[in-house]
């Protein structure tokens, strides 16, 4: 379908996270957006189809793949001409799958305080992981009102995140703000 300003590919997403929150899933939406045509859209289906990789990010990477595939579109050159909207800050995993599909620019509404790969815990465009290419940019451009915690709430969660994890492995923080920015995970 014909995508015509950033605005209208924003506005778009609205519904897709509504629709998620609907289903009682996570309320996350996102578009991929080639040569101004829709090519994937998704909403987290985590709960729904009971697996853990359903992200709204997931889902639309693999309608993108189907669209290619009925057009006999390299996805690769799609992909890399593609840019990507979503409610939220990708999680670490969806940060890395985009970088692997090489997507050039991700924009997202608010930051995931808790999961985020673009920057918030973890930075998976300027990573030390295997060259794929150029990292995507993102760009911080919308916010919506449920995706928004009061500061308490989240430094309680990060404190609580932090007390769990430091019982599975030991963390190198670095104290940005109110948060700590986990820099290394090192294994017992």
């Amino acid at each position: 379908s014909p995508c015509c300003s950033r605005d209208s590919q924003e506005s778009s997403l609205t519904p897709l996270a509504k629709d998620a929150l609907d289903n009682t899933e996570v309320p996350v939406g996102c578009l991929m957006v080639y040569n101004n045509e829709v090519v994937g859209k998704g909403r987290n289906e985590v709960n729904q189809t009971k697996n853990a990789t359903r992200h709204a990010e997931m889902v639309a990477i693999d309608q993108a793949l189907d669209w290619c595939r009925r057009r006999g579109k390299s996805p690769s050159d799609v992909f890399e001409h593609t840019v990507l909207y979503v409610t939220v800050e990708p999680c670490i995993m969806c940060a890395a799958a985009l970088r692997l599909m090489r997507i050039p620019l991700v924009v997202y509404g608010c930051q995931n305080e808790r999961f985020g790969g673009c920057g918030s815990v973890l930075d998976i465009a300027s990573a030390d992981l295997p060259s794929t290419g150029k990292p995507f940019q993102f760009w911080k451009t919308f916010y919506f009102e449920f995706s928004q915690l009061n500061i308490e709430s989240k430094v309680e969660e990060t404190e609580h995140l932090k007390k769990i994890l430091c019982s599975k492995v030991r963390l190198v923080f670095s104290v940005k703000s109110l948060r700590g920015n986990i820099l290394a995970f090192v294994s017992h």
